[in-house]
């Protein structure tokens, strides 16, 4: 089954995540996330997450809440603050989505807590393009977001690609507990 007929599925039967790991749209980009070191995971979700924030900003100036679980995820990351206080940050995040009851506002809010949470493991990296493909579904409708989808997906491998080079080359200050 393609990725279309699992979004077209996850649609009729009204889920509010349209999009999985294991689906085919994401094999590339899921093995070249294994290849990547944490760091290199935590430069890349940071980086998409700075995007939606700004979108997420744009729509909701009143709403500081996708961009204080950046803000905190960034200090987290270079060791400045303790899980716990990122950790609030970015669940208030996570209550934006559902105080909303736009549902791709909602699913960008979870995609950038999502991304924010790279940082304390590697395994909430897939959540960040999860959400934010269903946040494309939600607002443009599926026929329409196919090819951006396809495209976005390739830009997130390239730009997994690009921070992995960037993390081995330039110098970060980065929390004790994040490897390279």
């Amino acid at each position: 089954m393609d990725w279309i007929q699992n979004v077209q599925l996850r649609l009729r039967r009204k889920n509010q995540i349209l999009f999985a790991k294991q689906d085919t749209l994401f094999h590339e980009l899921t093995e070249e996330l294994a290849m990547q070191s944490h760091r290199a995971a935590v430069l890349w979700a940071l980086e998409l997450a700075e995007e939606a924030a700004c979108i997420l900003e744009k729509q909701h100036p009143d709403d500081s809440r996708p961009r204080d679980a950046l803000e905190a995820a960034r200090l987290w990351a270079a060791g400045k603050i303790k899980m716990p206080e990122a950790q609030r940050a970015i669940l208030r995040c996570h209550a934006a989505a559902k105080d909303s009851s736009d549902a791709a506002r909602t699913a960008l809010c979870h995609a950038v807590g999502q991304a924010c949470s790279v940082v304390h493991t590697k395994g909430h990296a897939m959540g960040f393009p999860i959400y934010e493909l269903t946040a494309f579904v939600r607002q443009y409708g599926l026929e329409a977001s196919r090819i951006p989808i396809e495209k976005r997906v390739n830009d997130y491998t390239v730009r997994l690609r690009a921070c992995g080079e960037r993390a081995k080359a330039e110098r970060y200050e980065w929390a004790a507990f994040i490897k390279e």
